[in-house]
């Protein structure tokens, strides 16, 4: 069953998109639309130990600003929304996704985040996890077609996984979650994030900027995995947002995931603040 044919409940169209086709809506368009700030931040062009390729990334990448009801009210670069004293001072919330892909034998890919990460280097978490941007394309909330763009672009460019083993249709939005989390002293998350699951098999290469390792994991696993984090084994550590949704939502939406009833699951009116 396709990810667009399990949601009824009413969604807003943006008025700006309006005059596009639809076959325009469903590809992952690198055009984003006129620059304004809600906010503004400290930012520095040199941090020390950023390297060029995350710099990048910080500066250029445009978050959507969301309140907690997860209605747009502006944008701002990467490096301003992930600053702790912005988080803090401004209560700068961000639009964000994690994908949880399982292939055929219901194993869950994970993947260990970069040493150059920013935030959260080296942790293991989910798949992926990114943001959708401000743009055109990842700005649609009809059927959350925006941030399942999102989702297909940072697969490959995280993952090398393409677009066509990873079809937007074939995403399944099962709920939103609010947290925050410190990262060190300086960066932090603030996320109001999209939990995407997928089934497929696909193949993987993974991008060295992003991501320092990959696996594959059965349910017992990830327990086992669980218990060597909290142990605190070799140094082991899993990313904040993806122990809550292990925590609260994952092994029950796992029994979905083999008995392939993932629509049961569906809840996206509710925004679960953890």
């Amino acid at each position: 069953m396709s990810a667009s044919s399990l949601f009824n409940f009413p969604l807003i169209r943006l008025r700006s998109l309006s005059h596009l086709p639809p076959s325009s809506l469903r590809s992952v368009s690198q055009r984003k639309l006129p620059t304004f700030r809600a906010f503004s931040g400290t930012t520095t062009m040199t941090d020390a130990g950023m390297d060029a390729v995350q710099r990048r990334l910080m500066f250029e990448d445009e978050c959507i600003l969301v309140d907690e009801t997860d209605r747009v009210v502006g944008h701002d670069s990467k490096y301003n929304c992930h600053l702790m004293e912005n988080i803090e001072a401004k209560n700068l919330l961000h639009r964000a996704f994690s994908v949880f892909l399982f292939n055929s034998n219901y194993d869950l890919l994970l993947q260990q985040r970069s040493k150059a990460k920013v935030t959260f280097p080296l942790v293991w978490t989910n798949t992926c996890c990114s943001h959708p941007l401000y743009r055109e394309s990842e700005l649609i909330e009809e059927n959350t077609l925006g941030v399942r763009n999102a989702a297909q672009r940072k697969l490959l460019d995280e993952l090398g996984i393409v677009a066509e083993d990873v079809p937007v249709d074939e995403f399944t939005p099962l709920g939103r979650m609010l947290y925050k989390a410190p990262s060190d002293g300086k960066w932090g998350e603030h996320e109001l994030d999209y939990l995407l699951f997928i089934v497929r098999d696909v193949k993987v290469q993974p991008n060295p900027d992003e991501v320092a390792d990959i696996k594959y994991v059965s349910r017992e696993e990830l327990k086992e995995l669980v218990k060597r984090a909290d142990a605190g084994e070799e140094g082991l550590k899993l990313s904040p947002w993806f122990r809550l949704v292990v925590d609260n939502f994952l092994m029950k939406w796992w029994d979905h995931v083999e008995k392939g009833t993932l629509s049961e699951a569906v809840d996206m009116k509710t925004i679960h603040k953890l």
